[in-house]
């Protein structure tokens, strides 16, 4: 039996030529242009894939840059969130508070305390490396493992390995990731899936809401280099799973990331 998972990873091998072709036929999928030209317009490139689920049907914007590996950033946050909680390093993500170290960085609501719900919304990278310090390099290999992410590989420093480190996740692997956490199917706790998805930030829209992590490359130490949104669009009962990321050529680049998610999403149906 080809479970959904297992057909979005053929559908995967259908848009990426690279990739070994299964002997099975895969879900429906289309590349659309069109999608391509709204980063043209914006002078960079990117990428933009979406999942609907409902019409078991993959969109995507090309077939390479689709399949292509970066450092996740702060889109990792997602998964280091349920590792905290499946860990017990986060108890309640409402209550657990994290004290801010006094050191005073460029990106004004870092330099408090957190709370795991604002440590997300302020994609605060100092509270995630202190978390990830109290995981330790054991458990969260153990955990990265286990949730399938990426290339696995956590080489390159505990604190750092999401942002400087041998971490890749390309965006058809986030799509996996992320629809596997909204149906609540990963092999970890269901507690800890429902407050995951309960603290990612939300968007309205309409009669439509998205939840969604940025993430931004270099933005740490104040050099972005390329951007990330990750999430899934929620209109009535229809949900479309998505994954965007583009080049940040100029600082404008930086909040385009939302306006182009939305765009794409509302050109293929979503919201």
């Amino acid at each position: 039996m080809i479970t959904r998972r297992h057909a979005l990873g053929l559908c995967a091998a259908a848009l990426l030529p690279s990739r070994v072709a299964a002997e099975v036929a895969p879900p429906l999928s289309e590349i659309r242009a069109a999608l391509a030209k709204c980063f043209a317009d914006e002078g960079t490139v990117g990428t933009f894939v979406g999942y609907k689920t409902d019409d078991y049907l993959i969109i995507a914007s090309d077939t390479e840059r689709s399949g292509q590996g970066f450092l996740p950033a702060s889109t990792f946050k997602i998964p280091h969130s349920l590792i905290a909680l499946e860990t017990g390093v986060v108890g309640d993500p409402d209550k657990d508070v994290f004290k801010w170290d006094g050191v005073s960085r460029s990106i004004e609501a870092w330099n408090r305390d957190h709370t795991l719900r604002s440590a997300i919304a302020a994609s605060a990278v100092p509270v995630y490396q202190q978390i990830a310090r109290r995981i330790g390099q054991e458990r969260m290999q153990k955990y990265v493992d286990l949730l399938d992410y990426g290339n696995h590989d956590i080489g390159g420093g505990i604190d750092q390995f999401w942002l400087t480190g041998a971490l890749r996740i390309d965006p058809i692997q986030q799509i996996d990731f992320l629809d596997r956490l909204r149906r609540g199917v990963l092999p970890v706790g269901k507690r800890s899936q429902e407050l995951v998805r309960d603290i990612l930030p939300v968007t309205k829209l309409g009669d439509s809401i998205i939840r969604a992590k940025s993430g931004l490359l270099g933005a740490e130490i104040g050099k972005p280099s390329l951007g990330w949104l990750v999430g899934w669009a929620e209109k009535g009962a229809a949900r479309t799973v998505f994954a965007l990321n583009l080049d940040v050529r100029e600082p404008r680049h930086i909040g385009l990331r939302a306006s182009l998610a939305q765009q794409c999403l509302a050109d293929i149906g979503a919201v």
